[in-house]
């Protein structure tokens, strides 16, 4: 599986982005897919994961203001944010593993590049 994480850009507090991440590969609907990011001189945090099921997981950081969906006949995964704060900026990354996604992301299979949100005050 080959992902390519787009959608980043630079928005005002308050603002909405929407991330998508393209995934390559006829099995894309028996993954589960999450969404994790960096912010420098931090570790990685977990965003949001999606099974193939449709079964929705967050962090608690970012619960009522992020949304991730999937739409399996366009092989994407998508990340709504919503309420946009500063410390939302970060670099984004798309993973995807056939089994459950750690909230570590220990373990995950498959790693997109990352898109750079930049949230200003």
């Amino acid at each position: 599986v080959q992902l390519q994480a787009s959608g980043g850009g630079l928005v005002q507090a308050g603002g909405s982005l929407r991330l998508s991440c393209a995934a390559s590969g006829h099995t894309f609907r028996w993954y589960d897919m999450g969404w994790f990011r960096q912010a420098p001189g931090k570790e990685r945090e977990f965003v949001a994961s999606i099974s193939w099921s449709g079964t929705t997981y967050y962090g608690e950081s970012v619960k009522g203001r992020f949304t991730i969906s999937r739409d399996n006949a366009k092989n994407t995964v998508s990340l709504q944010m919503n309420s946009l704060k500063p410390e939302d900026t970060a670099i984004y990354y798309c993973g995807a593993d056939s089994s459950k996604i750690a909230t570590t992301g220990g373990g995950v299979e498959y790693w997109g590049k990352g898109t750079l949100v930049t949230v200003s005050s």
